[in-house]
Formats: structure tokens, C-alpha cells, sequence
């Protein structure tokens, strides 16, 4: 009965042996109850925070440390729920969850294949996972819901990036509340 064996920074370790990241009861439900509520305070005093998203930064940073689709999926859904239900009423529930439930499991089903403690890994995942988020996003509220989106590549690239620097800064703030 052999394991399979895959690169980790840098040596070969086990599926087993990638470390997954546990964490506190308070910890899973105040960060992304913060992130929700920095993200409906601030931007009405801060002009351009509206690009920055961090429930979804939180979405990523939880599925990527559990390395757990259903975990990832459950912590997408819950956190995107949320973020629907203080959108506000001309947004339809279930816009945010839909996004950032397949945004958790695909972000948990790659944590297991790269590492993902490394900057630059964790600035592409942000990055790549923006644009997918956005895409998702669009993809549901144009084409099932039938509602005028506007879709503008550099709007998109140029919230993907600030996402991705500040996501850095928080991934590393979070790091702190990881267990073994």
C-alpha cells in the first residue's frame, strides 16, 4: 500500500504529511464576521475600498490552510451567504454564496496540489481566483437572473491586483491564528 508522493517545498512528502491548518472555534466565526463588517464600514469612508473583498480573502485563506472541499465549500457558502444578506435589498440572495462556495472548493482542492504558505503562490491564487470570482459572479447575474452587467477587463485586472497585494498582507495577519 504505497502513498502517493508530491512536491513540497521543495522535497517529497506524502499527501499525508501537507500540512493542514485547524483553528479556534472564536477564530472561525470572528475573521470572517470582521471581514464582513470592515467590508460594509469602510468603503463608505474610503473611496476605493469598494474593489477590495475580504470575505473572499478570508474564503481563500481558510480553504487553502483546511485543504478541504467541503470544508471550503461549507466556508464559501456560509461566509458568501452573509456577504448576500448585507449587499443590500436590490441584490439577490444567494449571488455571493453561489461565487464564493465554488471559489472555497476549488481554492481547497488546490491547496492539496501546490504550496501555498509561499508569497507568490499566494499572490497568482488571489489573483487568479479575483478573476474567477468575478466571472463566476457575472456569469450567474447575467446569465441565470437575465440582469445587466457591465464586464470591463481592466476594471477586472486592476481589482484582481489591489486584491492580491492586500491579500498578502492579510494571509499573513491570519497566519497567526493557524494550529496544527
Amino acid at each position: 500500500m504505497s502513498s502517493r508522493v508530491m512536491p513540497y517545498r521543495g522535497s517529497l512528502v506524502s499527501r499525508e504529511q501537507v500540512a493542514v491548518y485547524e483553528f479556534s472555534w472564536p477564530a472561525l466565526i470572528l475573521i470572517p464576521l470582521v471581514a464582513l463588517l470592515v467590508q460594509i464600514f469602510i468603503p463608505v469612508r474610503v473611496r476605493y475600498f469598494p474593489i477590495i473583498d475580504l470575505p473572499f480573502m478570508v474564503t481563500i485563506f481558510f480553504a487553502v490552510a483546511r485543504r478541504n472541499p467541503i470544508s471550503g465549500c461549507l466556508t464559501g457558502c456560509v461566509i458568501g451567504l452573509m456577504q448576500d444578506l448585507f449587499a443590500g435589498p436590490n441584490h439577490p440572495l444567494g449571488m455571493y454564496g453561489i461565487a464564493l462556495t465554488i471559489i472555497g472548493y476549488v481554492a481547497s482542492s488546490l491547496g492539496v496540489k501546490i504550496d501555498t504558505e509561499n508569497p507568490g503562490s499566494r499572490f497568482l491564487i488571489t489573483y487568479v481566483f479575483f478573476v474567477l470570482h468575478q466571472g463566476i459572479y457575472y456569469g450567474v447575474a447575467h446569465g441565470l437572473l437575465r440582469q445587466a452587467q457591465e464586464w470591463s477587463w481592466s476594471h477586472v485586472a486592476i481589482s484582481a491586483l489591489a486584491n492580491a497585494i492586500i491579500g498578502l498582507l492579510v494571509f499573513a495577519f491570519l497566519d497567526r491564528f493557524k494550529e496544527h
